[in-house]
């Protein structure tokens, strides 16, 4: 019980801070809307290239790109405020009076899952209302939705890790770029197949790879690669779970 009062306590104030400071909320709802705007609109001429076969056109091909992109920096922002609340020091009094202090990870993640969640339902209500269409009467968004959220906590969980390790602002860049490139070697712009070379290569091992096809087939209405995507969204999950608990005992261990 005291492990979840930890947790409401700190999810709560990272939310207030978010939704009470124009520069934080604002950054997380205009980057995705700009990354859409920028890859439906401005590359929209991309579905006429050959071999260009998904179904429900450009813009809902990438509206799963920059949904599951805006969960992962939804996990990176919070990552964030965790390094600017070391620096303030309301971390390190934290660590001294929570006797339960994993609930302090799942409280940051609980924040993060809710601040993605807003962003999420203004990207979907703005793609809807430029004509995005959906396969199979939608009813397979729900697990889209699911599988962006998975992602969204292990990208905090792994900004949770850095930030508690090093405990500096100093931390973004270090917090940012692994996920930037992991995102954007997945097949971004066109299907796998169609990319060729080294990035073809790069983005066969990628994970997100898989959680990206599988995400636009529930777009399409016809899902595919289910179990690996989220066998791979899970895993990297897990992973950065052990990460982000031995960073919260080294930050305990730095005083």
């Amino acid at each position: 019980m005291r492990q979840l009062s930890v947790a409401r306590g700190v999810a709560w104030r990272a939310l207030h801070n978010t939704f009470t400071n124009p520069s934080l909320l604002i950054p997380q709802i205009t980057f995705p809307l700009f990354f859409f705007t920028a890859f439906a609109g401005g590359l929209s001429s991309i579905r006429h290239v050959p071999g260009f076969d998904f179904p429900e056109g450009y813009t809902a091909f990438q509206f799963v790109f920059v949904l599951l992109q805006s969960a992962a920096f939804g996990g990176v922002f919070t990552g964030f405020g965790i390094a600017r609340d070391f620096e303030s020091g309301f971390v390190r009094r934290l660590l001294l009076a929570a006797p339960h202090r994993t609930g302090i990870v799942l409280g940051y993640a609980a924040a993060a899952l809710v601040r993605w969640l807003v962003t999420a339902a203004v990207l979907t209500s703005v793609a809807f209302a430029v004509g995005m269409r959906v396969g199979g009467g939608g009813v397979d968004l729900p697990v889209l939705y699911l599988l962006a959220a998975v992602v969204n906590v292990a990208a905090i969980l792994w900004a949770a890790g850095v930030a508690m390790r090093l405990r500096t602002m100093q931390a973004a860049p270090l917090i940012q770029m692994p996920v930037f490139l992991v995102l954007f070697f997945a097949p971004v712009y066109v299907p796998l197949h169609l990319l060729e070379g080294w990035i073809h290569a790069v983005a066969l091992v990628n994970p997100l790879t898989r959680v990206l096809e599988a995400g636009r087939s529930f777009v399409a209405g016809s899902p595919t690669e289910v179990a690996a995507a989220f066998g791979a969204a899970a895993g990297l999950a897990l992973a950065f779970s052990v990460w982000a608990l031995r960073g919260l005992r080294k930050a305990e261990a730095a005083g």
